[in-house]
């Protein structure tokens, strides 16, 4: 296909139609995890109910974005591209109105469906339409300005969550949906493959839906079961035995929506699993952050919001500029120093105690989301940019497919595996904070089925008033202690994935051609 230059009038519409597609992906996000508490209360939700919701999404997304990706290649990215904004847009809409939990992550998987043909449109769309001197500058400016397009929204989120409004964070996305479709109707030429075949891998699809659906059911249940419980144990084997099952598919299959020849090239197998620790880390730690915010440090959900806002400054100072030395110089360094520099901010982020509340912001939480931040800064456009140049521009789709599809399933483990032991680990200092007080069995055991809901935890009813106040002490403690050991393991995580990228990205790397 004719490439056209980033500065192009041709090339100004791609990418602005790609940004305000992906702005809706960015704003629902990041607004959805800051008014979590306010969708737990307001759909009486328990914590594995809020786990559900997001992993609904992230599992049609993380399943369904590899084919995605290879519909694209095959039957033109930018038909894929606006059949996803449109499912994306009509799953939001119906989200706004779920009257339940159960219609929620219903509605959260038919999101999560749209949005697996709309994310991986948008780079492959700009990859394969912008010339290649270009690209890393192209995807700078993708990634600086989806930053400032949501960088109100976790603020945005929570002010609407303060207002009892958290519903009106998925009706925001259709108005961006239907500009970005005007525009990709009117002013976008086709880009697609020409040497793609057009068979769908039904058998890759079906197992690595039902494989990640169990592996995650299973992990969720351990609080409530055990580890022993039988129904864990089939769920995790036979999500487990499923997840390699993919693999054998993908690797005997003519036609596969996930080509292991990709992996040959180091950079691309780098990158990705690079991605895989370095989102898996990232999403426990801002999932964990907001909740202990609202639900342990006394914050509203808008102060909440506002308090990444340095998080989100960082991103538009720094991506577009990394993105050009990433181009210039290849991407290897920067990618051994973001994910360095993000897991150390976890690791400071993981010595926030209980504090007075928003007053003491600037001494608790902001140093360590200045540091993290500029690591995500500076990792986000040079790994985009490693995947997308380590393939050849016949695979870009699938190659943005395949990367994203690794961090949602990066996703899918932190709520899965994080989810099952933050209850745990919840659950253990709780045991140790309420045996020393003067309280009977049965009110210690009321205390305890609070577990499973941590910060949002009440006391129960059967406690004596001069007990609360030390009962409401004990679960804070708890979810601090919790929040803490939780935030270690994203910094380790963090510090992993720059091991991954000093061990395996080479320079620029040869483009792997599949035959």
């Amino acid at each position: 296909m004719e490439t056209v230059a980033l500065g192009s009038r041709a090339g100004k519409w791609i990418m602005v139609s790609s940004i305000l597609a992906s702005s809706m992906a960015f704003i629902d996000g990041t607004a959805l995890n800051v008014v979590l508490p306010s969708l737990q209360k307001g759909l009486h939700a328990t914590l594995p109910d809020l786990f559900w919701v997001l992993n609904a999404y992230l599992l049609m997304l993380a399943a369904l974005i590899l084919i995605g990706g290879s519909l694209g290649d095959q039957l033109g990215r930018k038909k894929i591209f606006m059949a996803g904004i449109s499912v994306f847009v009509c799953g939001s809409a119906a989200c706004g109105f779920a009257p339940d939990v159960t219609w929620l992550v219903i509605f959260r998987a038919i999101q999560g469906a749209g949005g697996a043909l709309m994310i991986p449109g948008s780079l492959s769309l700009i990859s394969s339409s912008i010339q290649p001197n270009e690209r890393g500058k192209a995807i700078g400016t993708w990634t600086a300005f989806t930053t400032v397009v949501t960088i109100g929204g976790p603020a945005l989120g929570g002010a609407l969550g303060d207002a009892g409004l958290w519903r009106y964070i998925f009706f925001i996305n259709v108005p961006l949906g239907l500009a970005s479709l005007i525009i990709l109707a009117s002013r976008v030429k086709e880009s697609r493959d020409d040497d793609a075949n057009h068979k769908i891998d039904y058998a890759g699809v079906m197992s690595i839906v039902l494989g990640l659906a169990l592996f995650t059911f299973g992990f969720l249940r351990i609080p409530a079961l055990g580890y022993h419980n039988p129904e864990v144990i089939v769920s995790l084997v036979g999500g487990l035995a499923l997840l390699v099952l993919f693999a054998v598919i993908e690797y005997k299959s003519s036609h596969p929506m996930m080509p292991l020849k990709l992996f040959a090239n180091s950079t691309f197998s780098g990158a990705n699993l690079l991605t895989f620790f370095l989102y898996a880390g990232l999403g426990a730690a801002m999932l964990f952050m907001s909740l202990n915010m609202v639900q342990v440090q006394g914050y509203s959900q808008k102060a909440s919001g506002f308090s990444f806002l340095p998080f989100g400054i960082l991103m538009v100072l720094i991506a577009r500029r990394v993105g050009k030395i990433a181009d210039k110089h290849g991407p290897r360094l920067l990618l051994i120093v973001g994910p360095a520099t993000a897991g150390l901010g976890f690791l400071v982020l993981s010595f926030v105690k209980q504090t007075s509340g928003p007053s003491d912001y600037w001494t608790s939480f902001f140093p360590g989301i200045i540091v993290f931040g500029l690591g995500m800064a500076i990792t986000v456009a040079p790994l985009t940019t490693a995947v997308m140049t380590s393939v050849n521009d016949h695979f870009s789709g699938t190659a943005s497919g395949v990367n994203n599809a690794v961090s949602r399933i990066a996703g899918v483990f932190t709520n899965a595996v994080f989810g099952t032991l933050a209850v745990l680990f919840f659950t253990g200092v709780l045991q140790r904070e309420i045996a020393p007080l003067p309280l009977n069995p049965v009110q210690k055991h009321a205390i305890m089925a609070q577990s499973v809901d941590m910060g949002n935890a009440h006391v129960p009813k059967n406690i004596e008033a001069k007990n609360k106040a030390i009962i409401v002490k004990s679960y804070h403690n708890s979810f601090i202690a919790t929040y803490s050991i939780v935030l270690k393991i994203a910094a380790a995580l963090g510090f992993t994935a720059a091991l991954m990228a000093f061990i395996f990205i080479r320079g620029r790397g040869a483009a792997v051609i599949i035959d």
